[in-house]
């Protein structure tokens, strides 16, 4: 399994490398071969990955990455044939049709999902609780509440075909007063919510890596740790 990191030298702000040490583990744990592929923003985009994920940045790297994913058609060809994709916080503003830059305005983003980004009047910062899209499962079981960080200015709407990630219940996730966090629609999947997100949510990790080998079963793995996690984020916040 190829686990493709886009862009570590620009889009890694809190500690987005975490979502692929989870998958990495889980997916050897499911008896994968792990072929894990860092690419910086210098190095063109591989199209034959299995799974690849973008992380968190400020705006002039988000800016930097959308120039240099707009002329690579690597991630764009790759998401066309059905690869998993999971993107965090700017990286989930690039799947979309716009976000925006300080500096330069309203900014194309790589349109694989039909939403779009403004900039918000609140800064969204702290802890989120939000109750997963139920049609969204792994062993026949839902994904549970999804517990992150957020910190962002951003406010992103969701098109046609595209459900969030999840309810709100605790923060803001995809802007102030909107009421849910992220997006999904196929193999796609994007969220504001860092922490990382896939330590703090091992059954979305599970959902990622079945999208990308097809079985649907939880991973094998002692959950422990990631329960005991999981257990101190929620209550922290009341959940």
């Amino acid at each position: 399994m190829r686990i493709v990191w886009i862009y570590p030298d620009l889009l890694s702000t809190y500690g987005d490398q975490g979502n692929a040490l989870i998958l990495e583990y889980r997916a050897a744990a499911r008896g994968h071969r792990v072929e894990r592929v860092d690419v910086r923003s210098d190095q063109a985009v591989p199209e034959q990955g299995d799974i690849y994920l973008i992380g968190g940045g400020e705006d002039r790297p988000q800016r930097l990455a959308a120039e240099r994913l707009r002329r690579d058609p690597g991630l764009t060809r790759a998401a066309g044939r059905g690869a998993a994709v999971l993107a965090v916080c700017a990286g989930f503003q690039l799947m979309g049709h716009t976000f925006y830059d300080e500096q330069e305005g309203v900014l194309p983003g790589l349109g694989l999902i039909d939403v779009t980004s403004h900039r918000g009047s609140v800064r969204c910062v702290g802890e989120v609780v939000a109750d997963s899209d139920p049609q969204l499962a792994v062993g026949g079981a839902g994904l549970g509440p999804l517990t992150g960080f957020e910190n962002h200015m951003g406010t992103t709407l969701l098109g046609q075909g595209v459900r969030p990630l999840g309810t709100v219940r605790v923060g803001n996730g995809n802007g102030a007063g909107a009421g849910t966090d992220g997006a999904h629609a196929g193999t796609i999947a994007g969220t504001y919510l860092h922490g990382p997100v896939l330590a703090r949510n091992p059954a979305l990790a599970d959902l990622i890596l079945s999208w990308a080998d097809g079985d649907s079963a939880p991973s094998p793995v002692d959950e422990r740790w990631h329960q005991r996690l999981r257990k101190e984020r929620l209550a922290a916040v009341g959940a």
